[in-house]
């Protein structure tokens, strides 16, 4: 089985939504076990990793710009 490669400022969506209704969260640390931190109301908790693989819906690179838009923009002097 493949492991999913986690880094310390990574963005995951889990599958279930923390109570206070976020999905998104950040993983701060790294190890057997993976610490990650609610976006919506900055609780963190801790998950095995083999937990953290299995509810992982989606997962954003940490330095990965999500929205940079730098490609849409024209060239310089090609107005």
């Amino acid at each position: 089985m493949p492991v999913t490669p986690f880094t310390v400022g990574d963005r995951i969506t889990l599958k279930k939504k923390h109570p206070c209704g976020g999905f998104e969260w950040e993983v701060y640390r790294i190890g057997a076990d993976i610490g990650m931190k609610c976006l919506t109301c900055e609780r963190r908790m801790m998950l095995t990793r083999r937990d953290a693989e299995r509810r992982t819906v989606a997962r954003v690179e940490a330095g990965s710009d999500v929205g940079d838009d730098s490609e849409f923009q024209s060239a310089p002097g090609a107005e």
